[in-house]
Order: structure tokens, then C-alpha cells, then sequence
């Protein structure tokens, strides 16, 4: 299906990843909607690319699609509230090696973790 004029458009940008909220035109005229995640990978040599999903909502859809996506985001907040749970989402978050690696060498200029501190391992956001 070869892409269509866009008629109204948003975006939302959300850290790596970017959505793109497009209404476009059918060739009789009438207006559907697409939504595309756009996410950005960065290869080894620092050069970048991007890859995208799209998903396609016609004017027939729009009723259920709505209301099932009210009805999952509202499950989800309801469930597990606002906050995000994974501290691996927050923009300083630092792995607890690179913390523990930080701390030893701190403290004893040794830049290798002792085997102690590679046993002390938590296992709950796996």
C-alpha cells in the first residue's frame, strides 16, 4: 500500500523510541490512521539506524479500538499505578556492578571486583 498524503500529524517522543500519530487520506477520499514506532539502535562504530513498526486504524475500527485501549491502559494504571516500576527506565540509572565496580575502586584503588561482590547478586527484576 503506497503511503498517502498526511492530513494532520503528532509526535511523541518517548526516550529511544518515537511515535508518529498520522491521519492520511484513502484514495476515495476518507481518513484512516497511522501509528509508527520509530526506535533508534546505535551499531559499533557509532553510526545509527532505525527501525519501524506501523500499525494501520480504519474509521470502522475506531469505536472498539478505542475503547480496548482504554480498557488495557486503564488495567495496567489500575494494577500497577503511574509510577514506573523498573528503575532501568530513569535517565541516571546505573547498573549495581558499575555501582559496586565504582565503590571498590573508590575505596581500594583496585579497579577488579572481588569475588564477594560479584556474589552479591539480586535477582528480582529478572
Amino acid at each position: 500500500m503506497m503511503e498517502r498524503e498526511e492530513i494532520f500529524s503528532k509526535v511523541l517522543r518517548a526516550g529511544r523510541r518515537t511515535y508518529f500519530f498520522d491521519v492520511r487520506a484513502t484514495k476515495a477520499d476518507d481518513y484512516y490512521l497511522t501509528i509508527t514506532e520509530s526506535k533508534k539502535f546505535t551499531n559499533d562504530d557509532g553510526s545509527f539506524h532505525y527501525k519501524k513498526h506501523k500499525i494501520y486504524i480504519y474509521k470502522e475500527d475506531f469505536s472498539e479500538f478505542k475503547d480496548i485501549l482504554a480498557e488495557m491502559t486503564d488495567y495496567i494504571i489500575e494494577k500497577k499505578g503511574n509510577e514506573v516500576i523498573s528503575e532501568r527506565h530513569q535517565k541516571d540509572f546505573k547498573k549495581s556492578y558499575e555501582v559496586e565496580n565504582t565503590e571498590v575502586s573508590s575505596t581500594n584503588g583496585d579497579s577488579h571486583k572481588s569475588a564477594e561482590s560479584f556474589t552479591d547478586v539480586d535477582f528480582d527484576d529478572i
